[in-house]
């Protein structure tokens, strides 16, 4: 029996990092809007370990988007900060996005369609005392978005980043417990974005489809281009 043609059966989105509150807050608004949702947490697909993206990805029958959010924080001033402190970041944000994306290429090339999405950070534009781990990684991957929509923007496959903001997230919730005010007093509405928020821009974003190789920015602290 021949495969059915994409537009009679529903989109499939890959969300890495499935465990964490904003992959989880994608994935609910994905599902809300009738897509099939692939969640694997860190227990479940090793963003880090080829063999397992590349068995976890060539399962799909399709692929129409792919959300690389796994993450890792290791925090530390550059004089304190350890070897594996710097390449275990390096590992889950940047080789991971590169194994994870590699894979998923496979498939929307045949599908002549796809949509690669990666969560960034501010940390990136930013660079935070504490982060040369994280910043790296989080820059690296805008010039990774950047490259990789100019190679398949041909074979109509799009790439996008996006830098959710500062998120009242699992993982934050200890800096924010320390730093709240300052923390918010960064930002120019004096208040944090949401998972939920960033869910349903990232679910718009992949309605236009003429949109590719741009980084966007979803909170309110002001970001002084040169």
């Amino acid at each position: 029996m021949p495969a059915l043609p994409l537009e009679s059966t529903p989109p499939v989105a890959l969300i890495t990092g499935g465990a964490g509150d904003l992959a989880q807050a994608i994935q609910t608004e994905l599902e809300n809007q009738g897509w099939h949702v692939h969640a694997p947490a860190r227990a479940e697909m090793d963003v880090t370990d080829r063999a397992q993206v590349q068995a976890t990805l060539s399962a799909l029958p399709r692929l129409d988007l792919l959300i690389h959010a796994a993450g890792s924080l290791r925090d530390a001033p550059m004089l304190r900060m350890s070897e594996s402190d710097f390449h275990q970041s390096l590992q889950v944000h940047l080789k991971g996005a590169f194994l994870t994306a590699q894979a998923a290429l496979k498939t929307m090339i045949r599908q002549r369609q796809g949509h690669l999405l990666f969560i960034g950070s501010y940390s990136a534009l930013s660079g935070p005392a504490g982060q040369a781990n994280y910043a790296a990684a989080k820059a690296g991957l805008i010039a990774l978005t950047q490259s990789l929509a100019a190679e398949y923007g041909p074979r109509n496959i799009r790439a996008n980043c996006v830098l959710p903001g500062f998120l009242e997230t699992s993982l934050s919730c200890s800096l924010l417990e320390k730093r709240r005010p300052e923390i918010e007093a960064a930002h120019t509405l004096g208040r944090l974005n949401t998972p939920q928020d960033s869910a349903r821009f990232i679910a718009f974003l992949h309605s236009l489809q003429h949109v590719s190789g741009q980084v966007f920015q979803l909170d309110s602290r002001v970001h002084r281009w040169s």
